[in-house]
Order: structure tokens, then sequence, then C-alpha cells
């Protein structure tokens, strides 16, 4: 044999003998071969809700800032380019905040396209905008965007794809996307009101069926359990921590899942939650983009079983991780594009905070906002639509779209001191946090069972009468009897005051500095 033919015998030995494989522009040899374990890696996020910036980390001892989708994204890509097979999911809720308001979720989008998301689950919040724009600005997405359990209104013609199949370096993975009931009443009625949102766990199971002996690992991604607490620091506050108990019992009701990624509730879990009968592995992380979840996985090489698992939340540092530059230049693209947003509409004398299941100086402002400029006897609206508290200073167009992203109008309605009882007992129960009121000087007592913890309330410095009625400003979304207010929804509206932003700039407006509001008109005689 001639010495050329005995080389190329040799190079098609080696090409023939060796596995192969492409990553990018890089002809690499394949990681694993027959026989050994596969290592999957999967990432998620949860509750992002367009926190894209980082914040002051006051709860923190170890560092200074938390957060920033641009750091994520720096963190995300070091870990695809030091681990094989990295999958990347959304647990819902994308929307929210100002630059999302702005361009009705393309934003969102845009930015999870960069950041190479491969499936995720609908939220809450993306139908802030209607039902209508979110089916339509889904379809910008190149992954799946799941919701197995809608359908549209008393038919079984489905609103959103239900699972799919995402295949990488021969790993085949089946995704599966739901929402649960409670995620459901966060949201203004009439925005869902032309879709059916099912019990999860038929839908999932039919999913599952039809995935799993086509696939190596089935994860499902959720949106459901109790309302996150809309508070800073909510991670840190025992009293504000939810369960994952929702994804526990879902998890136990089907068979066939093997990872389940949560979202709504915002229930960290720093250490991944396996279910003791299904061995379902269960996380969530605390939502805003402050942590990325991770979890690694080790797959028996025939069975593909699971025979190992690590998984944590990292928190994402700034200090650790430069801003990804693809993202970067996306968010100046459009902060540019809508120079508005920097208008400066007025000051503040201080911070103003929220508190979820508290009086907070900014829910004070808006009710006090609300009182003023609709002109009425009292005025609520309610805690959890306070995304971001205000900073001390100027104040400007994306501060307070931030602070309040949603598009409702405040209207005005009549109602009459026994039904202004009953929101005040909901409110007491702290699911969806404490209303927060102008107009009335009330006294309560969280030491009492739920529906007793009223202890008084007063109008205008006298009590207020069962049969008094009072008018009321508050939010489109409590006048429709969201977050379970259903009685703010026994009256119609006698007029809308404005939208929400329109009515907190107008009092902005007519004061050269706005002050910290008075604080004390709700009072906790068991603290």
């Amino acid at each position: 044999m001639s010495a050329y033919r005995l080389t190329l015998f040799c190079i098609l030995v080696f090409f023939v003998l060796i596995p192969w494989q492409v990553q990018g522009d890089t002809l690499t040899t394949a990681s694993v071969t027959p026989g050994q374990d596969k290592t999957v890696t999967l990432l998620f996020t949860n509750d992002v809700e367009s926190a894209y910036d980082p914040i002051p980390a006051f709860w923190l001892d170890d560092q200074e800032m938390i957060g920033g989708i641009a750091e994520m994204t720096t963190l995300i890509n070091n870990i695809r380019q030091s681990e094989p097979n990295v999958f990347l999911f959304d647990s819902g809720d994308i929307f929210t905040g100002a630059l999302a308001k702005l361009t009705e979720g393309r934003l969102a989008f845009e930015l999870m396209i960069t950041m190479g998301y491969d499936a995720m689950a609908i939220g809450n919040h993306e139908f802030e905008y209607g039902h209508e724009i979110f089916a339509w600005q889904k379809n910008r997405a190149p992954f799946p965007v799941l919701g197995a359990n809608f359908f549209y209104k008393d038919t079984d013609h489905p609103y959103a794809q239900s699972h799919a199949i995402i295949e990488r370096d021969g790993i085949r993975i089946g995704v599966i996307g739901i929402m649960g009931q409670d995620a459901v009443s966060a949201i203004i009625p009439s925005f869902i009101a032309p879709l059916d949102v099912t019990v999860p766990a038929e839908a999932v199971q039919r999913s599952v069926d039809e995935l799993r002996d086509e696939v190596d690992l089935v994860v499902l991604l959720t949106h459901q359990g109790k309302t996150a607490p809309m508070q800073t620091d909510a991670e840190s506050d025992p009293r504000l921590q939810r369960d994952i108990d929702a994804d526990i019992k879902l998890a136990g009701a089907v068979t066939g899942v093997d990872v389940l990624f949560a979202g709504h509730a915002d229930a960290g879990t720093p250490e991944p939650v396996v279910h003791s009968e299904t061995g379902t592995i269960i996380m969530q992380t605390y939502g805003q983009a402050t942590h990325l979840g991770y979890l690694q996985l080790t797959l028996d090489p025939d069975t593909r079983e699971i025979t190992a698992h690590d998984g944590r939340l990292i928190p994402v540092d700034p200090a650790l991780y430069e801003p990804d530059p693809a993202i970067v230049a996306k968010l100046t693209d459009y902060r540019n594009a809508y120079p508005e947003i920097r208008e400066v509409i007025g000051q503040t004398a201080a911070r103003m905070n929220r508190r979820y299941i508290e009086e907070s100086d900014i829910g004070n402002l808006f009710a006090d906002a609300f009182l003023a400029i609709a002109g009425t006897d009292v005025a609520f609206i309610h805690g959890g639509s306070l995304r971001k508290d205000l900073p001390r200073g100027e104040i400007r167009v994306v501060d307070l779209l931030d602070a309040y992203p949603f598009v409702d109008d405040v209207f005005v309605k009549e109602m009459s001191g026994a039904q202004i009882r009953r929101a005040l007992e909901q409110s007491f129960t702290l699911e969806r946090g404490l209303l927060q009121v102008a107009g009335l000087r009330i006294t309560y007592d969280l030491s009492r069972p739920e529906g007793q913890r009223l202890v008084s309330v007063e109008y205008d410095g006298a009590p207020l009468a069962d049969g008094e009625w009072l008018t009321v400003a508050a939010p489109g979304f409590l006048a429709e009897g969201g977050d379970l207010y259903t009685m703010f929804a026994e009256s119609e509206p006698l007029r809308s005051a404005g939208k929400v932003t329109d009515v907190i700039t107008e009092y902005f407006a007519r004061q050269e500095i706005v002050e910290v509001p008075e604080s004390g008109r709700q009072v906790d005689i068991a603290r």
C-alpha cells in the first residue's frame, strides 16, 4: 500500500471510530460514549416580571446589589460553556413594568429570545393587556409558550400549546405548562373571561401520557399556589413566606413527571424538594431575576432514569457577572425608543417602600391620590398591585409605570358600610396582602379568627354603620372583584376618574414635593 493510501486509510478509520459532534463553529469529540452516565443541566426562572436592573440587596449581608437580567444572562452563558446538555425554562410572569406596558410585552419576548430559552409556561401577568394581545405577542417566540389547561370559553379548543419536545445532543425532554386557579383570580376578571382555565391535573396527565414513552425526561412548568407577596425583601421575612403545597399536591396527583419547576408564589427552594411517592423533583426561585434556578441530573445510560441530582438557587450578584452586551444593547434600544418615560412628573421628600401585609408609604400615597383626584369619601388599593418602591427625589414616568404597571382605571362606586366591613375582613386574612386605604380609621386584631378581626372602623370621626353608603375610589381590578375582593363587584361603577397612572401623575402635579403620607390609619392592636 502506498504511503498516500495508507494515510487516507488511517484518516477514514479515525473518523469512523471516533464520534464527533458540532457545537457552534467548532468540531469536538462527543462528551459521552455508550455505557456512560448522561449529565443534563436544567436552568430555570419564574416571575421575572420585567425586573431587568440590579436592586439594592439591603436584606443581605454578603452582597450590595442583586439581580439584573444582563448579569443573569452572563451567568447562564457561563454555565452553558462549562457544562453539557444545558436547557433553560421559565414558569411564567414575564410581563409587567414600564417597558412591558409600552411594548405590550414585546420586549420580554425579545430578551428571552436573546437569552436562549427553550420553553415557558403562561403566567397571570401575561394577561395584563388582555388575552388577545398576549395571543398575538407570543407568536414572536421561537420557543413553545405552554398552557395545557387553557381553552376558549365553553369549548375544547385550546388557547395555547399544551406541550412540546425539546431535543439536544440526543437528550429529549417533554415540557408541559399549566396555570392554577389562584393565579387566575389574580387577573382582571374581564381580561380572562373569554377563556376557561381548567383544573390542572387532568390536562397534565393527558400530556404526560402523550410524551412519556418518547422522551428521556418530563418537565412540568407550573404557575400556581398562593399569590406571591410583592415586597422587595420578601425572602427575608418569615411572615411572607409562601409554600409549594399546590405543587407537591399536583406532583402526587399525576404520574410520569420527573421535574416540576414552579412559579407564582415566589416560594424559593434553596434545595430541591422530592415528592415522597412519585419522586418528582420540585423547585422554585424567589422571582424578580434575583436568583437563577439550577438543577443538574445524572441519567442512567440505558434506562435514562435519574440516578442523582444536584439543585440550588444561584444568587445573581452583579459584582461577579459582567452584563451581557447583547442584552444591554437591546434594553438600551427599547428605552431610547420611549424617551417620554424619562420625563420628571414630580418629587418625593423621601423613599416610599411597599409592605405587603402592613400599611405602607406607597400604598397610602396611592390611596390618598385616588381620594383627592376622584373626590370620593374613601379609597382603596390592593397591596399586590404595587410592584416597585418609589425613590427619594425626582420621580419619572418610568418610576410610576414600574410601581403600577397595569392599564386599569380608577373607578368610583358606592359601597355600603357592610360591604366595606366585608372587604376589610377579607383584607385581614392577609391572603392577598393588606388593603391600603384612605378616608378611614381602622383597628384590627390578627390574633382573632379570620372573619372576626375587624375591631373598629371610623369614617369622618364616627363609627361606620352597616347601612351607611359611601363613595369609593378603587382601581379597576378591585372594582371587578379581583384578588378575592368579590364585594367590590356587587355594584356598577358610577364613573371613571381616569387611568391609575394619570391619576397619580395629576396628584404629583398639584404638589411641589410629595411628602411621605400620614401613617397609623390601620392599627393591629395585637402587636
